[in-house]
């Protein structure tokens, strides 16, 4: 069964309701206007229930509908939200537009909450479908944005996604996927930097799928060293 934070999106609010904390967006996709009612603003932070609405560049007409239960961001000097930005430890902007499973159509992340790792963003992850001629949800990227430290990186010369954790100050995991098409995400690297030792150290293990095979490379540098830069 689906979990119910998939249902969310659907969940049709009242617009009416949220007063003046209305935005619009011409630049954050190359396809579309957008234009956000959030339930609550305060300064320059916004929150809560929002309905997000694309419009066709080309039409004009509103294109498809969504609904977050928590569009948390900030508003910018002119306050207005930022799209597109994923800073990790950092700014992550309310909608992420971009090409998720390199199929070659724009796709649409949706911030709700603060549900990933660490109390970081959570995003719900929509692909374009071309047969449906709209956006779907899709379970497996959303969950990649939930289980990790916010929104993943998208790395479209490699086409790779690329995931990050961590455990305290001193374990970090750098994760990458690629896509294959009809079958979802398959991971196909990984970077573990480990200084939990306590010697003043980190082990870096960095394993790689190759030919249906993993390998492994283990090295050990000072911290020092390593983290110089």
């Amino acid at each position: 069964m689906m979990n119910s934070r998939f249902l969310l999106p659907f969940t049709l609010f009242a617009v009416a309701a949220f007063g003046q904390n209305h935005f619009e967006l011409k630049d954050a996709s190359k396809n579309y206007d957008v234009k956000i009612n959030v339930e609550n603003c305060d300064k320059d932070e916004c929150r809560g229930k929002a309905v997000i609405d694309l419009i066709d560049k080309k039409t004009s007409k509103k294109f498809q509908t969504f609904t977050s239960e928590d569009l948390n961001f900030y508003l910018k000097e002119d306050q207005k939200p930022t799209a597109n930005i994923i800073q990790l430890y950092d700014e992550q902007s309310p909608l992420i537009f971009d090409d998720f499973n390199f199929d070659g159509t724009e796709d649409l992340a949706i911030r709700n909450g603060n549900e990933s790792s660490y109390g970081g963003p959570s995003y719900e992850v929509y692909v374009f479908n071309s047969t449906k001629k709209q956006f779907v949800i899709s379970e497996e990227l959303t969950n990649l944005a939930y289980e990790n430290l916010g929104m993943f990186q998208t790395d479209s010369e490699r086409k790779r996604l690329i995931t990050y954790a961590k455990s305290g100050c001193c374990w970090h995991l750098t994760t990458e996927y690629t896509v294959v098409p009809k079958k979802g995400l398959l991971k196909v690297y990984e970077l573990e930097e480990d200084a939990t030792g306590g010697d003043e150290r980190v082990k870096v293990t960095k394993r790689e799928l190759e030919d249906d095979k993993w390998t492994a490379n283990i090295k050990d540098y000072p911290i020092s060293e390593y983290y110089k830069d």
